[in-house]
């Protein structure tokens, strides 16, 4: 049986290395055919997945908190993006950190992860629409932003959107909880052949 001790190392190591490897993760942008060239997708949120199930809720936290810390040497957006991505990243890992940790099962685990990212994207349209697409603004004009997306659109032959409310929740809201997905698709793949070496087993 492990020491609170080496339970406290472990716990703090695992952290510390999915935090390195989600810093990592922010810079392989992946750019997505049906958005804008100004958002791309990355794959920085999994680690901390991954922490929260395998170490708590906390640590999933955690990870958000210390990679967009790191990634504040490299911020173009003045903080913001750093801020709003913790804000997001951190209520799609909790719902699935605390649903795993009071009922360890697989349908836990799913119900919880699957409902951080519904609550992600949700979230994701306030956020975007009174602090990061404000602070865009100041490089780019909302009519610019508005026309990337009706530009989008015109290949479909989709409808006109007026305001960049109908564009985020047109395009922005669907690809946050897209982007949650993968996430958690990708760690249910991995998740159990990974488990045995979180939890220091042989």
């Amino acid at each position: 049986m492990e020491s609170n001790s080496s339970i406290r190392v472990r716990y703090i190591t695992i952290t510390a290395m999915l935090s390195a490897v989600a810093f990592v993760l922010q810079y392989f942008e992946i750019v997505v055919p049906f958005m804008p060239g100004f958002i791309k997708l990355d794959l920085s949120d999994l680690p901390a997945l991954v922490g929260a199930f395998s170490m708590g809720p906390v640590c999933g936290v955690l990870i958000e908190l210390i990679k967009n810390i790191l990634h504040l040497a490299a911020s173009q957006s003045g903080f913001v993006g750093e801020l709003c991505n913790f804000i997001l990243g951190a209520i799609f890992v909790l719902p699935a950190g605390i649903m795993y940790k009071h009922n360890k099962c697989k349908r836990s685990a799913m119900i919880g992860s699957v409902a951080g990212a519904v609550v992600m994207a949700g979230l994701s349209f306030p956020v975007n629409l009174f602090v990061v697409y404000p602070f865009y603004e100041n490089f780019m004009k909302e009519e610019a932003i508005i026309k990337a997306y009706n530009a989008i659109l015109a290949v479909v032959h989709g409808p006109k959107l007026g305001e960049l409310w109908q564009c985020l929740l047109l395009f922005n809201v669907p690809f946050t909880f897209l982007k949650g997905m993968i996430s958690v698709v990708i760690t249910w793949m991995i998740y159990k052949k990974i488990s045995p070496i979180l939890h220091g087993q042989k």
